[in-house]
């Protein structure tokens, strides 16, 4: 499943180009990929077409674009890529993308784009959603093209229950690691929890504890503040250069919006190595099952 460094990718790419873009036509080829949308296809339709994009900001692995007409309406179109989806930004030319399930079609400054939404297993969706004030009263999500505006301060209701990120500029590290000090729970079971802090999945969580030489069933009551401090300086650098390296792409699964993979695959140290050295110790990367999936560790730099 794309996790942050995927995701962000996706909305730095559209940023640009969809930004204060004017939407002209909605056409939805698979009412599938709206069953998150409370109201009818038409009404989807309905909601978007004549609207104006104000931004496109992400919080966690969640993305939405808040509309004005031209004055902000308290909607935003949400989008989450679920286990297969791409949004593809292509010019009207483009030869058809396969799977494609909604097309978005806007202008912006004088130019044709299509907003294509692709999803191979339609575990990904589109849907409207009112905004409303975030709890703080800060930026709701990741947007750093868009200085402080009224409606940056507003999120998706169906977004508000997901805990700021790492590269969130109002992520709180010590309220989150002092939360995490009261839980008994395994330290990657509480990373992936994204009532906690959203944006990590399995890929970012393995890398983060191998660098800090951390079991991923230890519980983090147990783990020093220290310790906690140093995982997250971890965490965030490894979100940041999977960022700059587009992402980790396995498959055909994960695009940018320009289609092309990304390659921080090619860094990783833990996820998906097993048998491999440990590239810091030399013993064999181990994968044991856990939460039906797996964890990716080395038995000697992360004791029990």
């Amino acid at each position: 499943m794309p996790e942050l460094p995927e995701v962000e990718t996706v909305r730095a790419g559209l940023a640009p180009a969809i930004t204060n873009a004017n939407i002209t036509k909605v056409e939805v080829l698979e009412p599938r990929s709206l069953r998150r949308h409370p109201g009818t296809v038409a009404n989807f339709v309905a909601e978007l077409e004549g609207k104006r994009v104000l931004g496109c900001v992400r919080r966690g692995k969640f993305l939405w674009l808040p509309l004005g007409n031209p004055e902000p309406t308290g909607l935003a179109l949400v989008g989450h890529l679920g286990m297969s989806g791409q949004i593809l930004l292509r010019t009207p030319i483009f030869e058809p993308d396969k799977l494609t399930r909604v097309i978005i079609h806007f202008e912006s400054a004088g130019v044709a784009y299509e907003f294509r939404f692709v999803d191979q297993r339609i575990f990904g969706g589109l849907a409207i959603d009112h905004l409303s004030a975030t709890e703080d009263g800060r930026s709701a999500g990741f947007c750093p093209e868009i200085a402080e505006d009224g409606w940056i301060n507003s999120i998706p209701q169906s977004v508000a229950h997901i805990a700021r990120d790492p590269l969130d500029a109002n992520f709180d590290r010590t309220a989150v690691i002092r939360k995490l000090r009261t839980k008994n729970t395994g330290i990657k079971r509480a990373l992936l929890d994204q009532g906690i802090v959203s944006g990590i999945g399995n890929i970012y969580a393995d890398e983060s504890l191998w660098r800090s030489k951390l079991y991923y069933d230890r519980p983090c009551s147990e783990i020093s503040v220290a310790k906690l401090n140093e995982l997250f300086e971890h965490v965030y650098e490894i979100l940041v250069a999977a960022v700059k390296q587009g992402g980790t792409s396995f498959d055909e699964q994960y695009k940018n919006v320009n289609g092309e993979s990304g390659y921080f695959s090619q860094t990783l140290n833990a996820y998906g190595q097993t048998g491999l050295p440990c590239a810091r110790c030399g013993k064999l990367i181990r994968r044991e099952a856990w939460a039906n999936r797996g964890s990716h560790f080395c038995p000697k730099c992360q004791r029990r």
